[in-house]
């Protein structure tokens, strides 16, 4: 993202705002807002959403929100509303300095279950740099397999399939192995071989003159980085398609990408030790999502 730099000391950019009483509440970055028996540290029951902080604003969070609430309802947590997490986004932006590039996180959980409210918080820290390098110099990524078919998680509610959950050790266990082997980052396939997401990202691949992602009924999440890709292709007259894709394929494509809301589109230069191109596309991908 051009003309946007990283913020200064980590320390003294974060922020942190809880819904408190029917407000949001701005409160030192140090001090604790979760209780010790809290259900989303205690069982990881709750949801979550990174949202891309530019320019001082929050351009793509009413995707985000959409999305929340689907996860919350997947678990059946009680949502407080979208007017609520703006509330707390206003409270974890004021001040902030807009020529920062940010990372804005929403979580929801139970709270301390039994009927008391659940606990709604926003954190804002700049990006990582690791990210913001990813995003410059594209991805090393392994394949690893899920070890669940392509349909199960479709046929399996209890396996909140599609919703964005706290409980996320497996993904960042799988992202560990992949820096043992040397490389950034992952794409899970299933049982029969069948392409799926990254620990944090969507798969998106260029083949054939189309645009192609794995279809979400895989009970994978859906992504709104990639979404907003997908739309912004078709009007610009790259076509688009869900395609139950392997990792064959992702060697045939012309480029393949990991797409998020804060990396944004991070192409990948190595699939499973193999080097490979972008055929000059991350260009127009980068231009598009810009757009």
């Amino acid at each position: 993202m051009p003309g946007v730099r990283q913020a200064g000391r980590v320390t003294e950019q974060r922020r942190v705002a809880v819904w408190r009483d029917g407000a949001a509440v701005a409160v030192p970055a140090g001090e604790p807002v979760v209780a010790a028996f809290d259900q989303g540290l205690g069982r990881g029951d709750g949801v979550f959403e990174s949202v891309a902080v530019v320019g001082g604003r929050t351009p793509h969070l009413a995707a985000h929100l959409a999305r929340l609430s689907r996860s919350a309802a997947l678990l059946g947590l009680r949502d407080p509303g979208d007017a609520a997490w703006t509330e707390l986004v206003t409270a974890v932006l004021s001040g902030w300095d807009a020529g920062a590039e940010g990372v804005c996180r929403l979580f929801l959980t139970r709270g301390l279950g039994d009927g008391t409210p659940p606990t709604a918080l926003a954190l804002l820290a700049p990006v990582p740099p690791e990210t913001l390098r990813q995003r410059a110099a594209g991805l090393s990524v392994v394949s690893l397999g899920l070890g669940l078919p392509a349909d199960f998680r479709a046929r399996a509610p209890w396996l909140l399939g599609g919703a964005k959950t706290l409980s996320y050790a497996v993904n960042m266990a799988a992202q560990r192995h992949a820096h043992d082997l040397g490389a950034d980052d992952v794409v899970f396939t299933s049982l029969e071989g069948l392409l799926l997401e990254g620990p944090t990202s969507t798969v998106v691949w260029a083949a054939g003159g189309t645009l192609h992602t794995p279809p979400a009924d895989t009970g994978i999440l859906a992504g709104t980085t990639q979404a907003r890709l997908f739309a912004a292709a078709e009007a610009d007259g790259w076509p688009t398609a869900t395609t139950a894709g392997t990792v064959e394929d992702l060697h045939a494509a012309d480029a393949v990408w990991l797409l998020s809301g804060v990396r944004g589109a991070a192409h990948v230069h190595t699939l499973d030790g193999v080097r490979r191109g972008d055929a000059g596309l991350s260009r127009r991908v980068r231009a598009l999502l810009a757009g």
